[in-house]
């Protein structure tokens, strides 16, 4: 069969290798000049199916307003006249009950879990590197109420049998001993042990060199200008150097698979929320963290990458802006030096910013749409990187009739519909 990948960032890139290793024929299109520069560049780093959470869920919007107050805010949302913006803010309100929050965590939970043991097994039979840790997530609580709030949580988590630990200060500092200094800021911890750390550009980037080893071509700077189609049949992508043609087209465009989408009158609620990283270098390894260090009040998170600290955050509805603001890198070095405030000179920090693709409900959109040939692997929010390899595999397999590994209930965009 041949396949056109649309988008060569961590998703587009997983789905091509695990197809090409199924032996079709693969080729990648993007409009960058290599895999993982956009989104998948510089994110936080994290590999966390048991941090794999909604983030519409009860008390969320009171919540909300609390974050806009603060002076380290881990929302920011600029006034726009966009539809598409307020369309998806909506859906993500309607998301914000006890009822939904358990079935959509629920579903991401089951495809992360599933894509964190496809990583170690391609970590396994490939021998990839990329800066990877498999010591856990740890989720830092700097109030008696954030703490006691892990509840509903924790169910979910017995539910699907992943691992944790609640943890007082002794407790966590047993595994991130740099903590010491600033203990008094914490009240306790949870940790997911089975979560892991690692680059998502390096793994990329490698993977990208394994998946053409299998066979796969790729297209650099090449446009994307439009879906092809004939009835209710899509054959392939029209783009800047002329028509492609395929059997199958997949479409892992991030955020920017909407634009395309709806022309062809697939409306799938993907909308751009966009996120910023600062990367240092680690000057003190002793006073560095050990893995990834989750700040719950700022929904910052801090990793451990070879000789850097990663820090990532923020949420900011700006469309599809990537203008990178001053007061988001202020936010960043605010918590990494009031975690690790020995660990690295955050003026020695490059910053960035990504678009992550966030659906209302958290899930991303995997699977076949209405339109024959026509497949979708795209918004995967904040957690691309956690559930790339998964959804790369359950893609191949459902894509060639092989049955996935997992049920595909509630992963397609038939959920909507419903």
């Amino acid at each position: 069969m041949k396949v056109l990948v649309l988008g060569s960032g961590v998703i587009g890139t997983t789905a091509a290798y695990y197809l090409a290793r199924a032996g079709h024929e693969v080729t990648i299109v993007d409009r960058q000049s290599g895999p993982a520069l956009e989104t998948s560049f510089a994110n936080a780093g994290e590999v966390s199916p048991g941090y794999s959470a909604p983030w519409a869920g009860p008390g969320v919007p009171a919540k909300a307003v609390k974050w806009m107050l603060m002076h380290h805010s881990p929302l920011v949302i600029w006034p726009m006249l966009d539809w598409a913006m307020w369309r998806w803010g909506a859906a993500m309100l309607r998301n914000c009950t006890e009822a939904r929050y358990k079935v959509n965590k629920a579903r991401m939970v089951r495809l992360a879990e599933y894509s964190r043991d496809c990583l170690r097994e391609l970590r396994a039979e490939t021998g990839i590197t990329y800066d990877e840790r498999s010591q856990g997530t740890l989720q830092l609580f700097r109030t008696q109420k954030q703490l006691d709030g892990t509840g509903k949580d924790i169910e979910i988590l017995q539910q699907y049998g992943v691992p944790y630990q609640l943890l007082d200060r002794e407790g966590y500092l047993r595994y991130e001993p740099a903590l010491s200094l600033v203990k008094e800021k914490f009240v306790g911890a949870l940790r997911l042990p089975g979560d892991e750390t690692g680059d998502c550009f390096i793994f990329t980037q490698k993977l990208a060199a394994m998946a053409q080893a299998l066979g796969v071509q790729f297209r650099w700077g090449v446009h994307i200008e439009a879906l092809q189609r004939q009835g209710d049949r899509v054959t392939g992508v029209r783009t800047g150097a002329g028509a492609m043609e395929a059997d199958r087209v997949v479409v892992a465009l991030g955020s920017y698979s909407p634009l395309l989408l709806r022309p062809v009158g697939i409306d799938i609620p993907v909308y751009p929320v966009k996120g910023y990283s600062i990367t240092l270098p680690i000057d003190d390894a002793a006073h560095a963290p050990e893995s990834t260090i989750m700040d719950e009040t700022h929904k910052v998170a801090v990793t451990r990458l070879g000789d850097r600290i990663r820090v990532g955050g923020t949420a900011e509805l700006a469309g599809y802006s990537l203008t990178l603001r001053e007061g988001r890198r202020q936010t960043l070095n605010h918590v990494v030096t009031d975690l690790f405030p020995r660990a690295g000179d955050v003026a020695k920090a490059t910053f960035w910013s990504g678009l992550r693709p966030m659906t209302p409900d958290g899930t991303p959109v995997i699977g076949p749409t209405p339109l024959d040939g026509l497949w979708l692997s795209t918004g995967h929010g904040t957690l691309g990187w956690t559930m790339a390899a998964g959804s790369g595999q359950l893609l191949a397999d459902w894509m060639g009739g092989a049955r996935p590994a997992i049920d595909t209930e509630g992963l397609s965009l038939a959920r909507y519909a419903a």
